[in-house]
């Protein structure tokens, strides 16, 4: 059995049957909110340090302090690609809402508010980014539905196609130099320092990704063990989240979140050695 399927297999065939497509999409009780279950993506607003939690079924938002999140807006698009670009500001990619007369794949969309309102940037009915990633000005999103690594220097305005050294199950920038990228892929990682033109295989490791620092690289596989490198090739392990990740984001070298797959956010505050929960759906 490939390492993927042994490791990552259940969150992306999950992923495949109630995120992608309008046929497929489930249909919400009229009057029920299912709050913030089947994350998608995580990320930390600058602007006052909330966390955002991108879902199936929405936008969530949990302030500091608050044990619990709550609906932003009243979209229930499914937010398959998200991420923080600066205060208020955010990226997403997705399908629209059940019901909704829209094409089913909304290419790069964003919100400069908070994600309240959110407008179309570019590829609109044409990808499908189920990875999105911004850092100092470039965008990059592995379009699942054409299984195509993008690359934007104006904001997703226009964008470069790359070839992926395999379908990816994420992707991580140097946050002091974006051209240098680290993918995972279901065969291991692989790094990049032109921007995903040329890659070479760097571990064997598989998981999920967030780079805070220039030395510092996480790693979450998919039995929920934390692992953390300087270079990509050496892995020293953490800790444990308590189960297989859904979505992982950093907002510090020590600051770290992890979703589970029933909706719980994990938060660590010593670079992933413990976890305790942020908040539950």
């Amino acid at each position: 059995m490939p390492r993927l399927s042994r490791f990552l297999a259940p969150i992306l065939a999950a992923a495949a049957v109630t995120g992608c497509g309008g046929e497929k999409n489930s249909q919400p009780t009229p009057g029920f909110d299912p709050g913030p279950v089947h994350v998608h993506g995580l990320g930390i607003d600058p602007a006052d340090g909330a966390l955002f939690v991108a879902t199936h079924t929405g936008l969530f938002r949990a302030p500091k302090g608050q044990p619990s999140a709550e609906r932003v807006g009243r979209s229930e698009q499914d937010t398959m690609g998200f991420t923080v670009v600066g205060p208020n500001h955010f990226l997403g990619s997705g399908h629209p809402a059940p019901g909704e007369d829209r094409l089913p794949l909304l290419g790069l969309i964003e919100s400069r508010d908070g994600g309240k309102t959110w407008r179309s940037v570019s590829l609109l009915g044409e990808a499908d980014f189920h990875v999105l990633h911004a850092a100092k000005g470039e965008v990059y999103g592995f379009d699942a539905a054409n299984g195509r690594l993008l690359t934007s220097g104006d904001g997703g305005g226009s964008w470069a196609e790359r070839t992926a050294p395999e379908p990816l199950i994420d992707l991580a920038a140097d946050p002091t130099d974006p051209r240098r990228l680290v993918a995972s892929g279901e065969n291991g990682l692989y790094r990049s320092s032109d921007q995903g033109r040329r890659w070479s295989r760097l571990a064997r490791q598989i998981g999920l990704l967030a780079w805070p620092t220039h030395d510092r690289l996480y790693l979450i596989d998919g039995r929920g063990a934390v692992s953390s490198s300087a270079d990509g090739k050496r892995w020293r392990s953490l800790g444990e989240i308590g189960g297989q990740p859904a979505a992982f984001a950093a907002n510090s070298q020590r600051e770290l979140y992890a979703a589970l797959p029933d909706g719980t956010i994990k938060q660590s505050r010593d670079g992933g050695a413990s976890w305790e929960v942020r908040s539950r759906p």
